[in-house]
Formats: structure tokens, C-alpha cells, sequence
């Protein structure tokens, strides 16, 4: 077993590079065509990945959302949606959030999903809770009983949290975001790959949050990322570079 998983980075942004702007409302970035994508990505992962702001701002489920591909995963004995997993400083989440919901059962869609069809979600370990050390008890009596709470060192340890991973059976880790979370990531040189849309219009505020913030990133002007693919999905552009080694060779 790999000593962490493949890490996907997946990420919109709008055309001068910010992941949403600066209102209560969360800002749309994809179209349909992107975000049936996406679903197609994350059913082909082993877990999901979102920092704790994203968990309280955007309250997302997580969940693969397409009834075929949600029964694919059914029939190869998965759960019909990835493990969801987050990181957190202080542990102040709130335990019924979206993503500590458990997982309803593989919807019937009319196809036959083989033995394992129906099965819904897995148990507290489905949802991981990685946290800085200081904070692993009150954490653990806050969200113990929807999730699996980890400690991860002080500051969190993203080797650390990555090695734990893959010691339990994670070999492919999507992270979606937010903008911090990426820069941690990239900063450490620990992503193998990012899939970065973009959307075709400017949002144009300085307050709003961006892709990354400042960071040193070993993709820099004398050594620069390898764009391995371009798509186009109706206006917006898909853009595929490859960051270490481990990309797939196609």
C-alpha cells in the first residue's frame, strides 16, 4: 500500500481566479455538463476532502449524486458515495451539518446494483475529523458521535493526516476546497494532480476568497506545472495539469 493516497485537487474559479465573492449567497461556478463531471470524479475516489470553513459556509453534502453511478459503486462493494473528510483546528462544527448526515441507502433507479445494492452509509467512519491535538477531546464529545475524530498534530500535519489515510484502505483523496485548504496542499507539494474549471465571467472583489493564497508552491516560473489536458464544457474551460509522477500516463 501506497504510504498516502493519489491527491486530486478539483477546483472553480472564475476567470480572474476567485472561488466565490464576497456575499451571503454562495456564487455558482459550473454549469451542468461541470458538475456531472464532478459527480463522475468523486464516484471514482475513495473519499472527499473540505476544510471546516467550507462545512460551515457552504454546508455541502458531499454525496455522489448520479443514481447510476451511486449503484456502480454499490456493485463493487463500495458505499454509494466516498468516505467525507475534513480538517479542523479547534473541532467548532456544528454535528448536524450536511456532512455528518448519515448516507441514505442506494436509490433505486431501476437497474440491478448486485448484492450489495441498497446499502447506505458505513458508520461514523465514513466521516473523518481530522484535528490539531490541543482540541482531540472536546472535539471527540462534540462530534463523537457522528464521526471519526483524529488527532493530527499541532499544527495539523497533512503528511500525518494523508498517512492515516491511506492506512485506512484511502488509495484516491479528491479534496474540493476551500482556497486555504488548496494552498496547504499545494504549498507541501503533496497534490499529484488539479483539475482546475474555469468559469467565464470576472467577479472583480478583493474581498472575496480566491483559489490559493500566498504560499510557496514548487510550481513556480522556472519550474512550472505540466498541463496535461484541455477540455472545453460549453463556456467553461477544464484545465488538467498534472503535478508530480503519480498523474496517469494516458
Amino acid at each position: 500500500m501506497s504510504e498516502r493516497p493519489y491527491v486530486l485537487l478539483s477546483c472553480a474559479m472564475s476567470i480572474d481566479g476567485y472561488i466565490d465573492d464576497a456575499s451571503e449567497s454562495r456564487l455558482l461556478l459550473s454549469g451542468d455538463a461541470d458538475l456531472d463531471r464532478v459527480d463522475e470524479v468523486r464516484a471514482g475516489c475513495d473519499a472527499i476532502l473540505v476544510g471546516a470553513v467550507t462545512i460551515r459556509r457552504d454546508n455541502p453534502r458531499l454525496l455522489v449524486r448520479s443514481p447510476a453511478r451511486r449503484a456502480d459503486r454499490v456493485a463493487r462493494g463500495l458505499a454509494p458515495s466516498p468516505a467525507r473528510v475534513t480538517l479542523t483546528s479547534r473541532g467548532d462544527l456544528d454535528p448536524a451539518a450536511q456532512f455528518f448526515k448519515a448516507e441514505a441507502p442506494a436509490a433505486d433507479d431501476g437497474t440491478r446494483a448486485g448484492a450489495g445494492a441498497g446499502a447506505g452509509d458505513t458508520g461514523r467512519g465514513s466521516r473523518i475529523v481530522y484535528v490539531a491535538s490541543p482540541a482531540v477531546h472536546r472535539t471527540r464529545e462534540r462530534l463523537g458521535q457522528v464521526a471519526d475524530v483524529a488527532e493530527a498534530g499541532d499544527p495539523i500535519d497533512l503528511r500525518l493526516v494523508l498517512g492515516d489515510l491511506a492506512s485506512r484502505g484511502i488509495g484516491k483523496l479528491m479534496v474540493e476546497g476551500g482556497g486555504s485548504v488548496h494552498t496547504q496542499f499545494l504549498a507541501a507539494g503533496l497534490a499529484d494532480e488539479l483539475q482546475l474549471a474555469v468559469a467565464p465571467f470576472f467577479v472583480g472583489d478583493s474581498s472575496a476568497p480566491r483559489f490559493v493564497t500566498d504560499g510557496g508552491f514548487p510550481w513556480n516560473a522556472r519550474h512550472p506545472a505540466r498541463l496535461a489536458e484541455v477540455s472545453r464544457l460549453g463556456d467553461v474551460a477544464l484545465l488538467r495539469y498534472a503535478l508530480s509522477g503519480r498523474y496517469p500516463a494516458r
